[in-house]
């Protein structure tokens, strides 16, 4: 059975836990390298630190102890690690923004691009039991062909745009393997047949005798074993989950009862055991009929909230994990049964959160701002490798690559721009053809599984009068509001799922920012505006749900239910009648 894991003690990875790791989020020696002499300065052997930053959290920001919010193009970190084993060392990175080079003992041991997804370096053969030196380069830039999301790219703030991310802003830790150890696991639950899919990848090529057993357990009542020989690197099975075939036993993964099945992979060569991981994973299914989205058969209706995950002292970085499960209680306790996740790949314990809470999860991909090969290069790497990572989280139900036509601006008319978002369509299904994925949410959609509207009008009547005649807003012959068709040219309504995706953003008069529409003055009016915009949209009954902006309120942009400290502007109890008041 898989341990049931603490707040305060949670794996970085929640879904892959081998027992032999250690976590190295803490003080690090830190610098900055406005010149980029570092490297000719010997750096990579120890670098002169001009500060102590706490890692996971960026210089940026408070929690830091540094809190300078000014762009530097380069920085460094160096910490020195103990080695305990001498098994095969890994260090993993979950996230550092952006480009970064690796030193062990004064070796380079790699590079790395990417901010968004998970990494790690074998770095084995660069080190010895016991102390070791290891130093961090990270190259940060204001390049809008990387993909930033939310990071400004100007000196100050603007519009929706924010304080920049630089460095490592997400856990570090070592992990223990053996030479040949599981790489990467796929599960996918085949819910007609009762049985869970497994894939395995090995870390590399193998031709000796490897056998991979899987023993699958729910609330530590034994469900079943498979095992499987490796072809090269490759091994496949699908197992059972019903107790002595008996068809009834299935145990669905639902927003009301978010089961969870545990899975212990070991894999053996020449029969002794050489690795061994515990995972989870959850029986749930989605699918489309017409205009209805169905969660394991049943018509689901998207209560949705967008959350851009910010907080005031740490940015992008969550605080703590008891943050994450905190958001996630308050979204649940407002009534809401899945969260936007915008412009951001979010801490892995969230996702287990979700997982464990029954929260669904729209992932969307950080935005690059700038159309070309080498935006779309960047672009298409990391996505796809997101999606590889965070396959296995039953929360997860959409995949979103694009949003509001964001680095691909001439999409509307320019055929090579709306291939960009079509191939990473493709691309995505290739992968997991039983998600639904979004080519470009709010507007301009080319090939798409769910038509995505967003409208920050504040009157309900206009709403309503906009959007009731559902022919004429999905014909493309007008702008659904006021600016942007619902399709790029060449592409049409062909009977998909439709959810208003952005809309609302209301705030309380501030002289400090801003939300959409007029600003309201007391909590009054901003629950019979909210009130009102949300009865025009469930009143529609081709629309098959919703996402309100926002949760929190994020720096300059004071739109959210609740303050960036997640202090309740308005009565969630009200908020949650509202919310809930159409259901399916």
């Amino acid at each position: 059975m898989m341990k049931e894991m603490q707040l305060n003690d949670l794996h970085p990875r929640p879904q892959f836990v081998r027992e032999d790791w250690a976590l190295l989020d803490g003080k690090w020696k830190f610098a900055f390298d406005d010149e980029q002499a570092g490297e000719s300065k010997g750096w990579p052997n120890g670098i002169e630190e001009t500060h102590e930053i706490l890692v996971p959290f960026t210089y940026e920001t408070k929690l830091s102890g540094i809190h300078d919010e000014a762009h530097h193009d380069v920085v460094w970190y160096e910490r020195t690690i103990e080695v305990k084993s001498d098994k095969n060392v890994l260090l993993h990175f979950e996230g550092v923004d952006y480009l970064c080079t690796l030193w062990v003992n004064g070796k380079m041991v790699g590079t790395h691009e990417g901010g968004y997804h998970a990494f790690n370096f074998d770095i084995t053969k660069f080190v010895t039991q016991g102390e070791n030196k290891v130093v961090l380069k990270v190259e940060d830039s204001r390049d809008c062909t990387q993909p930033r999301g939310k990071q400004r790219w100007r000196e100050d703030n603007f519009g929706c745009w924010y304080v920049q991310t630089t460095g490592i802003w997400k856990s570090v830790w070592l992990e223990y393997v053996s030479p040949t150890y599981i790489e990467y696991v796929k599960m996918t639950p085949v819910f007609n047949k009762q049985q869970i899919a497994v894939e395995i990848q090995l870390n590399k090529f193998q031709f000796e005798d490897v056998e991979v057993r899987a023993e699958i357990s729910f609330k530590g009542e034994a469900i079943n074993c498979a095992s499987a020989k490796f072809s090269v690197d490759v091994a496949k099975f699908s197992a059972s989950v019903l107790v002595n075939g008996d068809p009834w036993t299935m145990r669905h993964w639902n927003t009301h009862d978010p089961n969870l099945y545990d899975i212990k992979f070991k894999l053996f060569k020449d029969g002794e055991l050489i690795d061994e991981l515990d995972s989870y994973f959850g029986m749930r299914e989605i699918s489309i009929q017409g205009q209805k989205i169905l969660l394991n058969g049943v018509e689901l209706y998207q209560r949705s909230v967008l959350d851009q995950g910010y907080w005031e002292e740490s940015d992008l970085t969550p605080p703590s994990v008891e943050a994450l499960a905190k958001d996630i209680d308050l979204m649940l306790e407002m009534g809401y049964n899945s969260v936007r996740k915008h412009q951001k790949i979010e801490d892995n314990r969230f996702l287990y959160l979700c997982d464990k809470k029954g929260l669904l999860v729209w992932s969307e991909f950080p935005a690059a701002y700038t159309f070309s090969d080498k935006a779309l290069e960047r672009t298409t790497i990391e996505w796809m490798k997101i999606v590889r990572q965070h396959y296995n989280h039953p929360s997860i139900i959409t995949w979103v690559p694009f949003n509001e036509s964001w680095g691909v601006s001439d999409i509307l008319n320019d055929e090579q721009q709306q291939s960009f978002p079509d191939s990473l369509y493709y691309l995505t299904k290739a992968f997991d053809p039983m998600r639904p994925v979004v080519s470009n949410d709010g507007w301009e959609h080319t090939t798409t599984d769910i038509v995505t509207l967003h409208d920050y009008e504040e009157l309900g009547e206009i709403i309503k009068a906009r959007y009731e005649d559902e022919e004429l807003i999905l014909s493309n012959e007008i702008q659904h509001n006021g600016h942007r068709h619902p399709f790029a040219n060449g592409y049409g309504y062909m009977g998909q799922p439709v959810i208003m995706s952005e809309f609302g953003g209301i705030a309380f008069k501030s002289e400090e920012g801003w939300g959409y529409g007029n600003q309201v003055a007391s909590e009054e009016d901003f629950m019979k505006r909210f009130d009102n915009v949300h009865q025009a949209i469930q009143d529609l009954e081709y629309i098959s749900g919703f996402c309100y902006t926002q949760l929190t309120d994020v720096q300059q942009e004071v739109n959210g239910l609740l303050t960036m400290a997640r202090e309740p502007k308005v009565n969630l109890e009200a908020i949650r009648k509202i919310n809930t008041r159409r259901q399916k």
